[in-house]
């Protein structure tokens, strides 16, 4: 090789470097997500933020709270961005609401990480959205107040996302069906019951939408798979650590990553077209008609969980 085409050579393989760093992979740019998420009851929140950040196919353009005391929400979420090294991540807050949750990571917000405030969760959704038309992922993992007032504020922009990715519903099988069990009958998902007129503006408005309900997400996160994720030492790790304790249940059920982890690898939820109508009680009903959802109905838990044990732990 000759000195002119080495040159060439290594500043072809300096280039590749630089675009993989940049988040490119598999000759795409990294996937524009926001998060839209009730952080702070339940723990599979966090564990979904944590496979977020761990992936560098994804360039994560905020988080926004959602549900209740949504500046506290917040708050976690600025804490937990900081420990990782992600503080550079936008955090918004949605409208707050009174509610009876007690939130059991609140304290986990309260230190130095803070944001005395946020800005407002809808007026940057669609503010990022008339900036990437056709470029966002919305990751709905919380009940859809910020979904609906967005809808309401501006359809026609909203309607210009790329596609929502929801953890929501209960088609075919209800809490507690995990697929060897007896069967359990459909019911109102929390996520979905709690602003049932913002998922029936959601199923309705027209954008792309992929749906993660309870037939596919009853993922329970074993005491093998925690002890060995805990153990790693990582920024990532000790975070998840620390609020899985301040959540002081014993085996988290990972219904949220699996929207992450669908963004990633598809083929770990595999959808199929349907019709899906919101009723006024919140169930999701599956009847005949024109396709307005892509629906995960089963997955794999052992491929889920190698999947995100090995991203989230790795250092």
């Amino acid at each position: 090789m000759s000195g002119v085409a080495r040159i060439w050579w290594r500043c072809g393989v300096c280039a590749l470097l630089l675009l993989i760093s940049a988040g490119w992979v598999r000759g795409q740019a990294a996937e524009k997500i926001i998060i839209d998420t009730d952080v702070g009851d339940d723990v599979d929140d966090a564990f979904a933020v944590a496979l977020a950040v761990r992936s560098p196919e994804l360039q994560v353009l905020g988080v926004m709270t959602t549900f209740g005391d949504t500046e506290a929400r917040a708050k976690i979420v600025d804490r937990f961005l900081a420990e990782v090294g992600r503080g550079e991540i936008p955090v918004l807050a949605g409208k707050s609401m009174a509610t009876k949750n007690p939130m059991s990571q609140r304290r986990y917000g309260e230190n130095h990480f803070a944001k005395a405030s946020h800005g407002d969760a809808v007026e940057f959704l669609l503010e990022q959205i008339r900036k990437y038309p056709g470029e966002i992922t919305l990751i709905a993992i919380g009940p859809l107040m910020n979904v609906g007032a967005a809808i309401d504020k501006d359809a026609a922009t909203f309607r210009k996302l790329k596609r929502v990715v929801l953890m929501g519903g209960s088609v075919r099988r209800g809490y507690g069906d995990l697929g060897y069990t007896a069967p359990v009958s459909p019911m109102p998902e929390w996520n979905i019951l709690n602003d049932v007129a913002s998922a029936q503006k959601l199923f309705s408005v027209g954008v792309p939408l992929y749906v993660m309900p309870l037939d596919s997400t009853q993922l329970k996160m074993d005491e093998v798979k925690r002890a060995f994720l805990f153990s790693q030492g990582t920024a990532v790790t000790d975070q998840l650590a620390v609020l899985y304790h301040l959540w002081g249940q014993e085996t988290p059920t990972l219904f949220d990553p699996m929207t992450i982890a669908f963004v990633l690898r598809p083929e770990l939820c595999p959808v199929t077209g349907m019709h899906i109508r919101v009723d006024e009680k919140g169930f999701t009903r599956e009847e005949p008609g024109a396709v307005n959802a892509q629906v995960c109905l089963d997955s794999n838990a052992e491929d889920f969980f190698r999947f995100y044990l090995r991203r989230v732990a790795g250092r």
